[in-house]
């Protein structure tokens, strides 16, 4: 059981808390054998997944490259991944000579994709989300490859029930998620015609103090806004725990591919939640609407199963981000736009 700390005080012990490797991922990166590229390192998960990775092979006394590729268009965010010894590429993944100028290496984990500013510039995120893993199939064919999709291809479902499971059928809601659709369909291509082992990463939600749903219901509460509860129901599941999950699933990658769900235990009330945060900061919640009979819910019971359960609970993560909040730590600024029952980001 780990030790967890009652207060979260700053971005460095944030980071440590949501990177700790669990025994299962020092054991799955033992079975992953050689080098490792991540393509779209710079985003919300790739830094601490990546230094997830990097302590675990400490621990195991497991020497391998590593390889973080991004646009890095924020450049600061460069030099911290290679403080930590990460090899870092800068390019457009879109740009096939650059995609076939990156190394070879047995595993990659792709976490590259468009979805806010998706609506407007449908082009790019269809370019983005079906094209580019194409050319990564093409380039990595002799690889194995976890790649990150996302809870959207299912659609809404009722939220009296249990939440999507890997088994059904999907049936996306608005072009991001037909978008995300079509590049779990290239991979399963790919994957089948090509022989690539894959795990095809569903997830729904990644939260921690600086992003995610509960940031952003903490936000609305903590700030007096009027919160719309259409989108009455939501999984979350805090990132260390989806970092640890994720690399669990290496060693089980398989042609054609397997799907894995990466979401929380609970199907949480979005208006208990803001309650929640309400009674922590003495302020509450407004609401507007009423909760729709159906959400976009994941059951995420099967990876639990076989890699173990996630290790920080609902209460422990939302009194993690009140505290956050009250004492104006850094924001990432990246709603998730969960309301949104358009499938418009």
């Amino acid at each position: 059981m780990q030790d967890f700390p009652n207060t979260i005080e700053n971005v460095q012990k944030l980071e440590e808390l949501l990177s700790r490797p669990t025994p299962q991922v020092i054991k799955a990166l033992e079975q992953t054998k050689g080098d490792l590229i991540l393509l779209g390192i710079a985003g919300k998960m790739g830094p601490t997944l990546a230094r997830m990775i990097i302590r675990g092979d400490q621990e195991a006394g497991i020497q391998r490259r590593l390889i973080g590729v991004s646009r890095f268009s924020d450049e600061s965010s460069r030099q911290p991944l290679e403080d930590l010894g990460i090899e870092t590429l800068k390019g457009d993944l879109l740009d096939v000579n650059f995609i076939n100028s990156l190394p070879d290496v047995p595993n990659v984990i792709y976490m590259a994709g468009m979805k806010f500013g998706a609506t407007g510039n449908e082009p790019l995120t269809w370019a983005m989300n079906t094209y580019l893993p194409a050319l990564v199939c093409n380039k990595y064919q002799n690889s194995q490859i976890t790649a990150f999709s996302t809870g959207n291809v299912y659609g809404l479902v009722d939220a009296s029930g249990n939440g999507s499971i890997e088994t059904d059928k999907p049936n996306p809601t608005g072009e991001y998620a037909m978008s995300c659709l079509g590049r779990e369909r290239m991979f399963e291509h790919f994957s089948r015609t090509l022989k690539i082992p894959m795990t095809l990463i569903r997830l729904n939600y990644a939260t921690e103090c600086r992003y995610g749903v509960l940031v952003d219901i903490a936000q609305q509460v903590y700030r007096e806004k009027t919160i719309d509860i259409s989108m009455g129901y939501v999984n979350v599941i805090w990132q260390g725990d989806a970092n640890a999950m994720t690399l669990c699933s290496m060693p089980d990658d398989t042609s054609p591919p397997a799907f894995l769900n990466v979401a929380g235990p609970q199907i949480l009330s979005v208006r208990e939640i803001s309650e929640r945060f309400g009674s922590l900061f003495g302020k509450p919640p407004q609401f507007n609407g009423t909760e729709s009979q159906d959400a976009l819910l994941n059951n995420g019971q099967y990876g639990h199963q076989r890699y173990g359960d996630p290790l920080v609970e609902v209460d422990q993560i939302i009194g993690w981000i009140a505290d956050w909040i009250q004492h104006e730590r850094p924001l990432l600024g990246k709603p998730t736009h969960f309301e949104s029952r358009s499938g418009k980001f």
